[in-house]
């Protein structure tokens, strides 16, 4: 009896029907590396099999959480024999995950201890440009560029003219960074920091902080359905697995 891997071939839009996809985006997902390299019929038409649907499936699963351009690398690695290098990569999101989560919480202690007037801030925890760019994961210019925008006041050091960044420019800068990664626009965080600024407590963004943390919990269940989905797919067709479409192959008589 043929193998049922060997048996069943599938055309692009057998793929794409499944999740409403256009067979367009079935062969660009091939090209892109996100699924294998396909096998051509005799007459030059792709022949797709159930791995190939797999790693479809996979990529969808990964997308909520990975992003595009993040989910695609992933499977290209998986395809180029590089298992470490996707779990690297699934390593990194994670890690950027953590990092928002830490950022959202220290968002909320600054806010929980913002004064009502916030020129009135003490000068406590002092940093620089520099500092305060490379712990926020940002270029310096991206920094100039809020303080252009309103949404980031550091003083200037009489002596130096350098820029100084107190407790209060820290915490504004720490929101603007928050509420950027959420997709708010400068002219939208500019007035919640306004609001922040003058309101002297977490009051004015309880709702944007709290769908924030809304967020992060989707992105983290996404999270997890795709790792489960990358796990099943390496199981069967990673490194130890078969490195085709085909089925293993039958061992040799004893």
């Amino acid at each position: 009896m043929r193998n049922l891997q060997t048996a069943v071939r599938l055309r692009p839009v057998d793929l794409a029907r499944e999740h409403g996809l256009s067979t367009q985006a079935v062969r660009n997902y091939e090209a892109a590396g996100i699924l294998p390299p396909a096998d051509r019929t005799d007459t030059g038409y792709r022949a797709y099999t159930p791995r190939h649907a797999q790693a479809l499936r996979v990529f969808l699963a990964l997308l909520p959480g990975h992003g595009h351009g993040t989910a695609a690398a992933i499977l290209r690695a998986v395809h180029d024999g590089d298992e470490a290098g996707a779990l690297r990569l699934v390593d990194e999101t994670h890690a950027q995950l953590l990092a928002d989560r830490r950022t959202l919480r220290a968002v909320e202690d600054a806010l929980r201890g913002l004064e009502p007037d916030a020129r009135r801030a003490p000068h406590r925890g002092e940093t620089f440009i520099g500092p305060l760019a490379s712990r926020l994961r940002i270029r310096p210019a991206t920094l100039r560029q809020w303080e252009r925008a309103g949404l980031v006041r550091p003083r200037r050091d009489p002596a130096t003219g350098y820029r100084v960044y107190d407790a209060a420019a820290v915490r504004d800068a720490e929101l603007t960074h928050l509420l950027r990664r959420g997709g708010y626009r400068l002219e939208q965080i500019a007035q919640l920091v306004e609001q922040v600024r003058t309101a002297g407590g977490l009051e004015p963004l309880a709702g944007t902080l709290a769908g924030w943390h809304d967020r992060l919990t989707v992105r983290g269940r996404a999270l997890l359905g795709g790792a489960a989905a990358l796990e099943a797919y390496l199981r069967r067709y990673g490194s130890d697995g078969p490195v085709s479409g085909a089925a293993p192959a039958a061992a040799p008589p004893a």
